[in-house]
């Protein structure tokens, strides 16, 4: 596999942006590759060579790359402007369209990334309740912003400290954690805590490697923040029409108070949304007190490419399909693996992931995980044409662009790799 002109790029990049990179995880070592296009389920980069796609973007591309109708609908749009500063008629539409799939949603706002639709989501809550204290599930991933940056505490009742420089105690000093798929723990805190606002979670965790809940966690969640009076927060931003059209959600019958949504709601453009019931939504500006606004919110470029997505989601049943190929991949990777100790895979509808160690049931399990032997195996499979998130704490994703030939040659691969 050639790499000289990508080493050579990443060589200049290093010295004009912060480890090279525009977002940490893209700067593996000892070099990225550089991509020059991608076209359904592949990437071609700068020096030829073409790789089968788990990544897509984080998540974002359901569809694959450059999808077709996606592609000409912006097209269209780019002939009539692309950033107004003013309502559009598309809001309206795809407003009521994500309402349709989302009965818990019965008010949004459009924002321009998942960081700021949880930002803001947290921002509501306090307004809301009146109240200052958070709750995170340990090893969560809600952006990048003061609130959530907070390392795995040690208990249940253990305040946050920063996960980044720069952070000020005092901006976490009110975030509090629990296990993922521990409700035990979770009732024990907002038992001592009474002045709780809300809590955030991911419904399936898919940054600290893929974690499934277990049995009914979901719904004992849902049911213990009813009975303390707390906000429950789903951001959804990964598995939003994954899981579902109407995401983690509908998928496993659990309803938010508050939703945050992004990656495949913006077609795989900058998005965010975040929505809930109607009374708690009538407290964002200007119909409330609880200030937020943007610039580029709500821009005809993102809401297009999102609006797309999801009719063509509904049209062509993308969502079924793309899982059905997934467990396709995903049984006969197992096969591969089934001589291999120490090597565990897990799958959820289009999603999944390979664990050098055991699967995960929350985040202190995760991170027994063998980091070093993961990236080894990622770039044996880059070698044999196969793109994987590149570091065990991310997932991988497939897409409708996906064929029975991506499969066997991933399958071939996955052979060659481990």
């Amino acid at each position: 596999m050639r790499m000289e002109r990508s080493v050579e790029l990443y060589k200049e990049a290093i010295e004009l942006m912060p480890g090279g990179v525009s977002s940490p995880v893209r700067a593996f070592k000892p070099n990225p590759f550089y991509v020059s296009k991608a076209i359904g389920s592949k990437l071609y980069d700068v020096d030829g060579n073409e790789f089968i796609d788990y990544c897509l973007g984080y998540g974002a591309l359901i569809l694959g790359h450059a999808n077709a109708e996606v592609k000409n609908a912006l097209k269209e749009q780019l002939d009539k402007g692309w950033l107004y500063g003013t309502p559009i008629e598309l809001e309206v539409r795809y407003a009521k369209l994500i309402r349709k799939f989302f009965p818990s949603i019965e008010m949004l706002r459009f924002v321009n990334s998942g960081s700021e639709a949880t930002m803001s989501a947290l921002r509501l809550a306090r307004g809301f309740t009146g109240r200052d204290k958070i709750v995170k599930i340990e090893g969560s991933f809600h952006g990048s912003h003061e609130a959530v940056l907070v390392k795995a505490g040690s208990g249940a009742t253990t305040f946050g400290t920063p996960n980044s420089a720069g952070v000020p105690k005092d901006f976490v000093k009110n975030t509090l954690q629990v296990p993922y798929n521990d409700a035990e723990k979770l009732s024990e805190l907002l038992e001592k805590n009474k002045d709780v606002a809300c809590v955030i979670m991911e419904p399936v965790m898919g940054n600290s490697a893929l974690i499934i809940p277990e049995g009914d966690y979901l719904k004992e969640v849902r049911r213990i923040t009813e009975e303390n009076d707390v906000l429950l927060i789903f951001d959804e931003i990964i598995t939003g029409f994954r899981l579902s059209l109407g995401g983690a959600q509908k998928f496993f019958g659990v309803k938010a108070d508050i939703t945050t949504l992004g990656k495949i709601a913006g077609g795989g453009f900058p998005i965010g949304i975040y929505g809930g019931r109607k009374e708690i939504m009538s407290k964002v500006s200007p119909s409330g007190d609880v200030y937020q606004a943007g610039t580029f919110s709500g821009n005809p470029m993102s809401l297009l490419a999102g609006y797309t997505t999801v009719k063509i989601l509904e049209r062509e049943r993308v969502i079924e399909k793309t899982a059905e190929k997934t467990e396709k991949l995903c049984k006969g990777i197992q096969d591969v693996l089934s001589n291999k100790e120490g090597i565990e895979l897990a799958q959820i509808a289009s999603m999944f992931c390979v664990y050098f160690g055991k699967t995960p049931k929350n985040y202190s399990e995760a991170l027994k995980l063998e980091k070093e032997a993961y990236m080894r195996f990622f770039w044996k499979l880059i070698e044999n044409g196969v793109f994987l998130p590149p570091s065990q704490f991310e997932t991988c994703f497939m897409s409708g662009a996906h064929d029975d030939e991506d499969i066997d040659r991933t399958i071939e691969a996955f052979s060659m790799s481990v």
